[in-house]
């Protein structure tokens, strides 16, 4: 914790593999204890940091119990021998976010590095994962707000038949659709964290916020290039980019389809 803490390095958080995504409790890395240590091999993709990162804590399968995956957390530091970290993606979107892919080939690492108790692994990160999706709520309402900005500014310069933009109703309309959606969502994750910050349960409202926050990032985004017309189609004018940004944000820390899920879970649906 002390270099992530004190700015020396990132952390990392390695749950993602090529064939386990929303369904994460598919992991196939596994950790075998020989000794003193554990032993792991396996694959994890779509890691944010890992490049930057000192170490991270993994996923990993150590045993089965009553039949079923036994999923620990391990911290492995990214300098270990047989540890390969691969930054080669190329991506829609969000391109100042290192996005890595992560190879351990028996990869030893001492036993005290288990994180929290063993078999606790998944439970540990689904938790991790709840706090990280107000983050994601946070980045959507951040990406909706600057797209929204852009086209407030610029249907208040750009005139179109003697008018400003701004001055025609059906573009007051669409600014006014944007602003209040910006402001639902921005209430949703403050809502959100302050849940988490009183120690309260706060799942439902992160699942809410990610999801409403995310979508409606995406419909602002969308919504501010058809304002600039042929303008916001390209690059220079920037509200491309933040479609392209926002479209990470329905997918990551959990799938839009993955917020419906858990949502209907914690209203009561079973």
């Amino acid at each position: 914790l002390t270099p992530i803490c004190t700015g020396g390095s990132f952390g990392a958080f390695g749950l993602t593999e090529p064939n386990a995504g929303s369904d994460a409790g598919g992991t196939q890395t596994t950790a075998v204890k020989q000794g003193d240590r554990w032993v792991i091999n396996g694959n994890k993709c779509y890691i944010t940091n890992a490049s930057y990162a000192n170490h991270l804590a993994l996923t990993a399968i150590t045993g089965k119990k009553d039949g079923n995956k036994e999923i620990s957390a391990i911290i492995v530091p990214t300098d270990a021998k047989g540890f390969k970290v691969i930054d080669n993606y190329e991506k829609m979107g969000l391109h100042a976010s290192n996005t890595t892919e992560l190879v351990l080939e028996d990869v030893e690492v001492p036993a005290e590095n288990l994180l929290g108790k063993r078999g606790e692994g998944f439970k540990q990160f689904l938790v991790t994962l709840d706090g990280g999706r107000i983050g994601i709520g946070a980045m959507a309402v951040g990406v909706a707000q600057a797209a929204f900005d852009k086209a407030l500014q610029y249907a208040k310069e750009r005139k179109q038949f003697g008018k400003t933009l701004s001055q025609f109703q059906v573009t007051q309309f669409k600014l006014a659709d944007m602003a209040m959606k910006i402001e639902l969502a921005r209430n949703m994750v403050h809502k959100a964290a302050w849940l988490k910050d009183q120690g309260r349960p706060f799942s439902k409202e992160a699942s809410m916020c990610k999801l409403y926050a995310s979508e409606i990032s995406m419909e602002v985004a969308d919504e501010a290039i058809q304002i600039h017309g042929g303008y916001g189609y390209m690059r220079e004018y920037h509200v491309e980019r933040y479609l392209r940004d926002a479209k990470l944000l329905e997918i990551g820390e959990g799938t839009s389809e993955v917020q419906r899920m858990v949502i209907s879970r914690l209203i009561g649906c079973h």
